[in-house]
């Protein structure tokens, strides 16, 4: 899919976020990469293959 060179890692890939975004709509909150991947805005992702990868976040400190 990728057209770049060096080509953009694959969507199997542990740095596929590194793939260039071919669309972005940050009013929706999400960008579609060169290699198929959708990259949310909450770092959760939705593979060309339809798995899902929950968002990393670091959970929220309570106040003390």
């Amino acid at each position: 899919m990728c057209q770049h060179r060096p080509e953009c890692p694959s969507a199997e890939s542990n740095d596929r976020e590194a793939a260039v975004p071919v669309a972005r709509h940050p009013e929706q909150g999400w960008s579609l990469l060169c290699n198929g991947v959708l990259l949310f805005d909450d770092t959760g992702e939705l593979l060309p293959d339809g798995r899902v990868i929950a968002p990393r976040r670091q959970p929220a400190l309570a106040a003390g």
